[in-house]
């Protein structure tokens, strides 16, 4: 016992792993907030740096900056509408209505805390419960990935305001769009026109960037006149009674972006979009509309994909199989330092796993600090007049695109999604649903044909399954549930039940 809470407090007593971790966490909150930087490329370059380092040191920079990478797609989401990441999308769907409306400081500070609070969440869960998620993360089979990804698809009710049919019809178009390039079972070109071009497919970062960066800045030259909304960054921090306020929904959406996190190859992006639509479903009296500056909307995400981020290590370090892309890296680096994830790395090397858990508490207590600091520099960039800001995004939308790949051509694909994505927008349309589609309709594509090709292609086999599968029947039963909710006849018998209640 004495010596596990000596691993768990080891970054926290020595001076050099205390900085690196806070080094870490400082570096990640700025990269994540530059679209195209993403977390998995930083970590990716930092690991061939720390090849001569102890392993320990190494570790601690790569957690800071997986913290503080996730949370700082979320300031240029609240700020310019520029999710720094998939993890930040549903951020932005109230986090930007909240910076319109001059609130941009309160956003900021409200997201952090409640990051911190997540990112503590999927701590303890990783502490206290990583043999069992990872026996349930096992448990889950092709089928049920692709339940998880019909599910996550069919928010596209909650991300769809007003119109369900548009919003179907843009989940529809992002999945063409994900499922452009080479097939992943038979090598075959898919939607790619005879252009050998097209064959490596088009980056979801690119369409994400176009869709809200590019498109909102061509967007806004209709107001190019108006005056910048001045922002009130009197109180930064929220307020105790706001914290607790939310708590209970922080708590339900940690729930589930540690479940959703613990699953291997799903990540925090779909946790903060099931997050969203769980808080949009749930939540009776919100602060505001959803999508019009509702302070729940920017909670639930945000604490989702923070969740996400310890859960990530339960597949990792007990099963040796990556929860996210940013973990795939980090299994290299572990295997590169000698150490063997899986298993028997709690039996051989029981001192990793402790010391990776003290150590995201202590890049979350950080996380606090960090992002705490500079939101009154940052929400001034929300003020500055529109002949300044829509230059300013456009730069920084050209300079996420190219460092993809510095290629020009993700820089042209870009703009091609924000053209289109300004009509979509003149004619009602959310951008939610197509970044939905294009992140689920790869997972559902592959999923279904590896679940078809272990019943050898015997459908009335795949509905046997998922009966007998107590994981598939509920996640099946899940996504009836989610199907009727979408139905006009739900809304209608809805409406009943609600004219129907007893006033007092």
């Amino acid at each position: 016992m004495s010596d596990t809470f000596s691993y768990l407090l080891m970054a926290w007593m020595d001076p050099n792993l205390l900085l690196l971790t806070a080094l870490g966490t400082f570096a990640g909150i700025y990269i994540g907030a530059i679209p195209g930087l993403s977390v998995t490329m930083a970590v990716s370059i930092l690991v061939s740096f720390t090849f001569s380092w102890d392993v320990n040191d190494a570790l601690a920079l790569i957690v800071g900056i997986f913290i503080g990478g996730v949370y700082g797609g979320s300031r240029s989401a609240i700020l310019l509408n520029i999710p720094g990441g998939p993890s930040s999308v549903a951020t932005s769907f109230d986090g930007y209505p909240l910076a319109k409306r001059g609130e941009a400081g309160q956003a900021i500070g409200l997201s952090t805390v409640m990051s911190v609070i997540g990112g503590l969440a999927g701590t303890v869960v990783l502490a206290c419960a990583a043999p069992v998620l990872g026996d349930l993360a096992l448990k889950f089979a092709p089928r049920d990935y692709f339940l998880i990804a019909a599910i996550g698809l069919m928010l596209v009710g909650s991300l769809a305001e007003g119109s369900l049919a548009k919003g179907i019809f843009a989940a529809a178009l992002g999945a063409i769009i994900g499922l452009i390039g080479m097939d992943p079972v038979t090598a075959q070109g898919r939607f790619t026109l005879g252009q050998m071009e097209l064959m490596g497919g088009i980056h979801y970062v690119v369409v994400m960037i176009g869709l809200f960066g590019v498109a909102e800045a061509l967007y806004q030259l209709h107001n190019l006149g108006s005056a910048a909304v001045r922002q009130n960054v009197s109180k930064i921090v929220p307020p105790l009674a706001m914290v607790l306020k939310f708590l209970p929904l922080s708590l339900r959406t940690s729930a589930i972006g540690v479940v959703i996190g613990a699953l291997p190859g799903v990540g925090g992006d779909i946790a903060a979009l099931m997050a969203y639509d769980h808080a949009k479903r749930t939540v009776r009296n919100p602060s505001r509309p959803f999508g019009e500056g509702a302070y729940e909307g920017l909670v639930a995400p945000e604490t989702a994909n923070s969740a996400a981020v310890g859960s990530a290590y339960v597949p990792m370090l007990t099963l040796g199989m990556p929860g996210d892309a940013v973990t795939a890296v980090i299994i290299g680096a572990l295997v590169i330092h000698g150490l063997n994830p899986g298993p028997m790395l709690m039996v051989e090397n029981p001192h990793i796993f402790w010391f990776t858990v003290g150590n995201l508490a202590l890049a979350n207590i950080f996380l606090l600090i960090f992002g705490l600091m500079g939101i009154k520099l940052f929400a001034k960039v929300v003020e500055l007049p529109k002949a300044m800001l829509i230059p300013l995004i456009l730069v920084l939308c050209t300079v996420g695109a190219y460092s993809l790949n510095s290629s020009m051509t993700e820089v042209y694909w870009m703009l091609g999604f924000g053209v289109l994505g300004y009509f979509l927008k003149a004619f009602g349309f959310q951008m939610g649903p197509i970044i939905l589609g294009v992140i689920l309709g790869p997972l559902m594509d592959t999923s279904y044909r590896q679940a078809m090709a272990s019943v050898g292609d015997n459908p009335q086999e795949l509905l046997l399954e998922l009966v007998n599968s107590p994981v598939s029947l509920i996640l099946s039963t899940a996504l009836l549930l989610v199907l009727m909710s979408n139905t006009p006849l739900f809304g209608w018998l809805k409406g009943k039940f609600k004219g129907s209640s007893i006033q007092p």
